[in-house]
C-alpha cells in the first residue's frame, strides 16, 4: 500500500462509505475487531481532515475504539461482500472475526488495519459523544433507528491515507 496526501483522494465518499462500506478496526490488549459500517461522513472540521463515525454502545467494537487514540477504516473490494456482510452480522465477543474472515493484520502508526484492504484512513480520536435521541427532529428516523441503542458519535482527524 502506498500513502496519499488526504488532499489527494478523489473518491465519491457517499459509495465509499454508503455502498462499498467500511470496517471500522482497532486494537484492544493485543486483539483486533472489526465492525462493518455505512454510516460515516469525512470533511473538514476546527482545520482538519476528519471522518465521523457512529458506534451503537452495544457493539463489541466500540469497546476496543473506547481504549485507544486511534483506529482505522478500512475500504476492501467488492470481492469482499461476504466477509463484510459477516462482520456485520456476527460479534467479537463470541468468536475471532479477524480468522473466520482470513484477514492479515497490520499494524503501523499507532493502530491496525487490513492488509486485504483496497482504502484504508489511520484515524486519531478528537472527540466523542454520546447522541441524544430527545434532539433528533424526525420522529420516524428516531423511532425506527434509535429505540434504547442510541449512537455514540466519533469525530476523528484523518492522519493518514493508504490505497493500493
Amino acid at each position: 500500500m502506498k500513502e496519499i496526501k488526504v488532499e489527494d483522494w478523489n473518491e465519491n465518499p457517499f459509495k465509499v462509505i454508503g455502498k462499498d462500506w467500511m470496517l471500522i478496526t482497532a486494537e484492544k490488549e493485543g486483539k483486533t475487531n472489526m465492525m462493518t459500517a455505512s454510516w460515516g461522513g469525512v470533511g473538514i472540521l476546527w482545520g482538519k481532515n476528519v471522518a465521523t463515525v457512529y458506534i451503537r454502545p452495544s457493539r463489541y467494537t466500540k469497546g476496543f475504539v473506547d481504549s485507544g487514540d486511534k483506529f482505522s477504516l478500512c475500504v476492501l473490494a467488492e470481492d469482499y461482500r461476504k466477509q463484510l456482510n459477516y462482520c456485520g452480522s456476527k460479534s467479537g465477543r463470541d468468536e475471532d472475526k479477524v480468522k473466520a474472515c482470513g484477514f492479515t493484520v497490520e499494524k503501523s502508526d499507532g493502530t491496525v488495519w487490513f492488509k486485504e484492504s483496497r482504502l484504508v484512513f489511520i484515524c486519531k480520536k478528537l472527540y466523542s459523544q454520546k447522541m441524544d435521541s430527545s434532539l433528533l427532529k424526525d420522529e420516524n428516523l428516531r423511532n425506527s433507528m434509535w429505540k434504547d441503542d442510541v449512537h455514540e458519535m466519533y469525530i476523528a482527524e484523518i492522519e493518514k491515507i493508504l490505497i493500493q
